[in-house]
């Protein structure tokens, strides 16, 4: 495009906030970005924030964008898209949906048909920055309209493609339900910590930074996970006795399964919500 692309986000929620700070934060101008939603105080108080445009009329903000980012809830999609429908199938912008389930047919269907859709699978440390997601594109999309969303997308964190939307649901399973994992593992190590007479606060101190700093060496090293952990251990140690608790007790069986039924449950809402449209 000749100019920077214009981006609407129809929907105001964390997530399409955590998008557009990180997007003004990378050399995104306010100027360039537009945001819809029901409530014209919550859109006044992202306005002052963010210095974009803003407007309760979904249609106006539809109509002024390059590149329009559905971040509703999954329930009220349908409606949503197909209030947008005859000004997108005039402008032709690409979509983007950032919401978990619904596939990117069942979207263009509602939208009129024929559009370049995007789907996203962001996670919540988006919020801070770190965030990690999955991307789709149907055979419409152009390379220029996958490198302007992986722009946008890698401004809150990293951004990495699939080519089976089914995918979607692994990167559901993994990234998108993953923080959860870690925090359960956070809150194991503070509960061991404190029970062996840490104080709670110092506790959960060691606990983030430690995970922190372990994603920090696995980030950088040129080590597979497995390595790293065997250059923590020592023969007879503290970390080999830990590590070997964890394998008797069946600790890798049980992230399996844990994962398969995240997996599955992503698979059953998909279906349960193209039931309900």
């Amino acid at each position: 495009m000749s100019k920077s692309p214009t981006i609407s986000f129809i929907g105001a929620g964390n997530m399409a906030s955590a998008i557009i700070g990180g997007m003004l934060e990378n050399g995104y101008q306010g100027g360039d970005i537009w945001v819809s939603a029901p409530d014209d105080n919550h859109l006044q108080s992202i306005r002052k924030r963010f210095g974009v445009s803003v407007t309760t009329d979904n249609r106006h903000c539809a109509q002024q964008a390059d590149m329009i980012v559905l971040a509703v809830k999954p329930q009220v999609m349908a409606d949503v898209c197909r209030d947008i429908a005859p000004v997108v199938q005039n402008t032709r912008p690409l979509m983007v949906s950032i919401a978990a389930g619904l596939t990117a047919d069942t979207i263009d269907q509602w939208l009129g048909g024929g559009l370049p859709m995007v789907r996203v699978m962001p996670n919540t440390p988006s919020l801070v920055g770190k965030g990690a997601a999955g991307l789709f594109a149907n055979d419409r999309v152009s390379e220029e309209q996958k490198t302007m969303i992986q722009s946008v997308f890698e401004s809150i964190g990293s951004a990495l493609w699939v080519d089976d939307e089914n995918l979607l649901h692994a990167v559901t399973a993994l990234s998108g339900s993953g923080p959860a994992y870690f925090f359960l593992m956070l809150e194991a190590l503070e509960s061991a910590a404190t029970e062996a007479g840490i104080a709670p606060e110092t506790a959960r101190e060691l606990a983030i930074q430690t995970m922190a700093g372990a994603a920090e060496m696995a980030g950088r090293s040129e080590h597979d996970p497995g390595q790293l952990k065997r250059n923590v251990m020592s023969p007879g140690g503290t970390t080999e006795q830990a590590i070997n608790t964890f394998e008797e007790g069946g600790l890798r069986e049980l992230v399996k399964k844990a994962y398969g039924a995240a997996f599955t449950r992503s698979g059953e809402m998909a279906k349960e919500l193209a039931d309900k449209q």
